[in-house]
């Protein structure tokens, strides 16, 4: 029996966008079994919707910390139908769509609550215009860990570092690479040059970063970035299931921490922010 017809909502985060479905209001499509099948057909750029992924929009479970009405739960598929464990773009989106769309009548104005598939609450503030619209949206992510599941027999520590390793590419021998987990896993990578970050064939080294041996099975995010001044980074970003992305959240603060685990940010107190450049 055909599926009724599916209502759905497109959105960006920095050109970083997604296709969203509101199973709050419409719970049987949190139910479907072909989610990873329907992200990859939403998502094709030529033949679908086209979008870096699918975001569902449900209820929390019901164990969750979420009082109802306070929050909402989500679940992001790539688009290659892979399931990630968090967007900080598409949370921001999600933050958006819940409030203007009353999903969240009993939450605190200017806060609310989501869930991620990995069972983690992100606190979400956001602030409207004259209108009631969201205007802006911040999101805690978390802290950030190191402890990534990683094939070491592929990787050599670089001394004095619990981060950073030497990564064998094909094309780059001996690339140091600052691994970070900010709800999901980053490998971050510096370029000395803007010229050398523009010149990295992001189509090739994307994947064979986020299909090296040493992230099997699970896989990585790959960034390349650029120190530009004591203040601003560029960073191109190759996202795991979904490949070169115009912006990614929970990469842009990887970059930063790498920044400071590194010391390539001399701008106190304030942390380093990021430009996408894909």
């Amino acid at each position: 029996m055909p599926h009724p017809p599916m209502p759905f909502t497109k959105m960006h985060a920095l050109g970083n966008d997604y296709i969203y479905l509101d199973a709050v209001s419409h719970p049987a499509l949190a139910a479907r079994p072909d989610l990873p099948q329907l992200a990859r057909i939403l998502s094709h750029r030529r033949t679908g919707i086209g979008a870096d992924g699918l975001i569902i929009i449900q209820k929390p479970e019901p164990d969750s910390q979420i009082k109802p009405g306070s929050g909402v739960a989500m679940r992001i598929f790539n688009a290659d139908g892979s399931e990630a464990e968090l967007c900080g773009n598409g949370i921001r989106c999600v933050a958006k769509y819940a409030v203007e769309h009353g999903l969240v009548p009993n939450a605190m104005p200017g806060s609310l609550a989501i869930e991620s598939i990995t069972g983690l609450l992100h606190h979400m503030t956001y602030t409207t215009d004259s209108a009631g619209l969201v205007n802006s949206v911040s999101v805690d992510m978390g802290v950030p860990t190191f402890d990534l599941p990683v094939n070491s027999e592929h990787l050599m520590p670089v001394p004095g570092s619990n981060s950073t390793y030497t990564l064998n590419l094909q094309t780059h021998c001996a690339t140091p690479a600052t691994l970070v987990a900010v709800g999901n896993p980053h490998a971050v990578f510096f370029m000395e040059t803007a010229d050398a970050l523009d010149a990295i064939d992001l189509a090739t080294l994307g994947p064979a970063v986020e299909n090296h041996p040493a992230f099997r099975p699970h896989r990585i995010n790959a960034h390349f970035v650029h120190v530009r001044t004591d203040h601003e980074i560029t960073m191109r970003t190759w996202e795991r299931g979904s490949g070169i992305t115009q912006a990614c959240g929970t990469g842009a603060c990887a970059v930063g921490v790498a920044c400071i685990l590194l010391d390539k940010h001399r701008a106190r107190p304030s942390p380093p922010t990021c430009r996408a450049a894909n």
